[in-house]
């Protein structure tokens, strides 16, 4: 009965005699059977229709579409991917870093692991042992299958499209105007030639677009909280942030795109009067746990699975901490070094705070200042790192033939360094970066200085011994304090001018604060003839100071990437030049024998969407400006479409874009990629909005317009995607400008 009522409720009829009885009047019992239909009735009314090949396609679009879109994606992304046979742009780089993963050898990179363990992947499920170098144009060996690995990559970018269809149709978009967000995403040249390489550039697409798509599947589930359905997309949309964040640190762009939007959520609920604060903070709590600690864990996993690959020595372990490289294997630290340390022990010196490099001075010396030697911190082997630690000027009966002298907690020494025999040394003159300390240089030689060549010995901690009267290797962590300045040397991840190679200033701080990790020291390599040997490598260093270690030392070497003004890079552009398409990029050699990919995007997609962001922002204007005048051209329905599907994807664009413009390292177009989307949202946006009203026949004819010129530029420029084989001069006809350097 129950289920009757509510049939009859939803207007449904389960015995079906309402289909079946003419609205006349009738002399017959309610409920008596009817008489069936007479063939003149049949006649009248006709007989029930089957659906036709277009109501079917139209009933199953939201299926047929997606699948038949993913197709095309694949053949535009998968065709010709191996014609190439050569090393091209960033795969020197990437692909080698996959070979490291291989081989299981330490390296650094300035983005986090994830990509590059991904692409590791690809090579080992292509059989690859690793052994390629990928230098730069170089052909690839027949033994390795890059087309599986570059088919592997071409994957994240094939999955690119059918999200972008699932993200238009969750923002609320027409059919016609899904299918126009689609096309540009599928039909945009620079996405389809970024996928088909060895790079890091698809997977963040992938992760970009798969954060949007989430979040917009949690949006749509806001009248459905603590329901499965709104758990399931608030982790998925915590998951995909994670992902894309643990492939590039752009991906903290959208992150922050879906953080406004949370906060501006809890603020109307908080403002919300009949939610009861239990909701509120089982509100607040899901997205904490969702959005921040979900984020962060597979971040941290990411981490955890490079450290655990990673096993065995190799170019990156001067990043690391000076207990890291001891467990590696393979790796000379520690390795039958003495264990304590003595006057004429030759050593590097690591500094302890997070991404710290190694003591080092070169020939080179500073502009300003004192005009001495410099002396800097570098995060890579080199003989230059090496110091001999030598008694103060006091000791006068002290050579290095005489029995070994421990240096203990207190003491007064020398810092000569081996390559130029200098002494350290510090003075009363500015750094030359930050100038509220003082500069250190070498200055002098062994018989040659004064008494600001004196460094006091004072032992902070011991991870293996409470006794700290002792300097011991790899486990006791010192300080210098300067026996005349009173000031600490001092490395705080802060990089000299290109005079100074970028490399990490040293300095000598008044300031005495203990608990400063970045004047805090420990001997890294050590040998000393005259002390036997023992094992200091045993002692282990701990995930999470690894971990933070490791992301300093990623973005100080990132904040390093800066343009080098003695140096032409003919690749790199600037960020006024990516919305409208100024600049392209030559992925390769330009030799008539090599197969030319070039990076350029869509014409119409890239400048038609960078006019939309404007005109979003114009129409937002035009319409408060009509509300504050009392008109009310808008239903709630309306302002939310334009709230949600139009300004969040401008201000993910703004996100996405606005960093590039004030950061100062080096910059190329692929930055674009990320920004490039939210511009085709909020594209379609503005042609959904303007024309969702219009008669049938104006908004198929408008867009089928936008089709077809999106498919036909698209077509145009299809060889830089797919190879330009023989003389540039064959593909000028595509060289619109002269900053398009298709040919020469």
């Amino acid at each position: 009965m129950a289920d009757k009522g509510a049939a009859v409720a939803s207007g449904a009829d389960p015995s079906g005699d309402a289909a079946r009885r003419r609205n006349v009047p009738s002399s017959t019992v309610p409920g008596a059977a009817t008489s069936r239909p007479q063939p003149d009735e049949i006649k009248i009314h006709g007989a029930k229709k089957s659906p036709s090949v277009l109501q079917i396609l139209d009933e199953w679009e939201f299926i047929i579409a997606p699948l038949i879109f993913t197709a095309l994606a694949a053949f535009t992304r998968l065709w010709k991917i191996g014609l190439s046979p050569i090393v091209t742009w960033d795969e020197a780089h990437f692909g080698k870093f996959g070979s490291h993963y291989i081989k299981r050898e330490l390296f650094f990179d300035v983005h986090p692991p994830l990509g590059k363990i991904l692409v590791g992947l690809s090579g080992v499920l292509a059989g690859y042992n690793g052994s390629f170098e990928f230098k730069s144009g170089e052909t690839y060996p027949q033994e390795l299958d890059y087309t599986f690995m570059r088919a592997f990559n071409a994957f994240w970018g094939i999955l690119c499209v059918p999200l972008a269809y699932f993200t238009a149709a969750e923002l609320n978009l027409k059919r016609p105007a899904v299918w126009l967000v689609t096309l540009m995403v599928l039909c945009e040249n620079s996405y389809t030639t970024i996928s088909r390489f060895i790079l890091l550039d698809s997977m963040l697409l992938f992760g970009t677009v798969a954060t949007v798509f989430c979040w917009s599947k949690f949006h749509r589930q806001q009248k459905y909280s603590f329901e499965p359905e709104w758990f399931f997309w608030l982790f998925m949309t915590g998951l995909s942030l994670g992902f894309v964040c643990s492939i590039k640190l752009v991906g903290l762009f959208v992150t922050a795109m879906v953080g406004l939007y949370t906060i501006e959520d809890l603020w109307n609920k908080f403002g919300n009067t009949r939610m009861s604060y239990p909701v509120l903070a089982a509100h607040l709590s899901a997205r904490v746990v969702g959005l921040i600690v979900i984020p962060f864990l597979v971040y941290l996993l990411s981490f955890a699975l490079h450290f655990a690959i990673l096993t065995r020595s190799g170019p990156g372990d001067a990043q690391m901490s000076s207990l890291f490289q001891a467990n590696l294997e393979g790796s000379e630290i520690g390795r039958n070094s003495p264990l304590e340390v003595a006057w004429g022990s030759k050593v590097t010196i690591k500094n302890m705070g997070y991404g710290g490099g190694l003591l080092h001075s070169h020939v080179q010396t500073y502009p300003e200042g004192s005009t001495q030697q410099q002396v800097t911190c570098y995060h890579h082997k080199d003989a230059n790192n090496e110091w001999w630690f030598y008694p103060n000027r006091s000791v006068v009966d002290w050579t290095p033939e005489s029995e070994p002298h421990l240096i203990s907690n207190g003491e007064v020494v020398r810092l000569i360094h081996t390559q130029t025999g200098r002494n350290l040394h510090s003075h009363d003159i500015s750094a030359p970066v930050s100038k509220s300390q003082k500069e250190v240089s070498c200055y002098g030689n062994l018989t040659i200085g004064d008494d600001k060549d004196h460094w006091k010995v004072e032992i902070v901690k011991d991870v293996a011994s409470r006794d700290k009267s002792k300097l011991r290797t790899l486990t006791t962590a010192f300080r210098l304090k300067n026996a005349v300045m009173g000031c600490y040397l001092r490395a705080a991840n802060v990089n000299l001018p290109q005079w100074g190679f970028k490399q990490i200033e040293v300095t000598c701080d008044k300031k005495n604060n203990p608990k400063d990790t970045f004047t805090h020291w420990n001997v890294e390599a050590h040998t000393n003839e005259k002390l036997p040997p023992g094992d200091p490598g045993k002692y282990k260093s701990p995930f999470l100071h690894d971990f933070i270690h490791l992301n300093v030392a990623m973005m100080t070497s990132n904040n390093a990437l800066v343009p080098d003004p003695d140096k032409q890079d003919d690749l790199a552009s600037q960020w006024w030049q990516w919305p409208i398409l100024n600049v392209g990029l030559r992925m390769c050699g330009w030799d008539d024998k090599i197969v030319k990919y070039f990076l350029l995007g869509n014409p119409f997609v890239y400048w038609v969407s960078t006019g939309s962001l404007g005109l979003v922002g114009l129409v937002t204007v035009w319409y408060i400006l009509r509300w504050q005048r009392g008109f009310k051209d808008l239903s709630q329905d309306e302002i939310d479409q334009i709230h949600y599907a139009g300004l969040y994807p401008v201000l993910g664009w703004f996100l996405h874009y606005l960093p590039f413009v004030v950061m100062a390292r080096v910059t190329y177009v692929h930055h674009y990629y990320p920004a490039l989307y939210f511009a085709i949202l909020s594209l379609g946006f503005l042609i959904d909005f303007t024309l969702r009203k219009q008669h049938k026949a104006i908004q198929w004819t408008i867009y089928s317009v936008l089709y077809t010129i999106i498919i036909g530029l698209y077509i145009f420029f299809i060889p830089i995607c797919w190879g330009m084989t023989g003389s540039n001069q064959q593909y000028k006809y595509m060289k619109w400008f002269d900053s398009w350097r298709i040919s020469d």
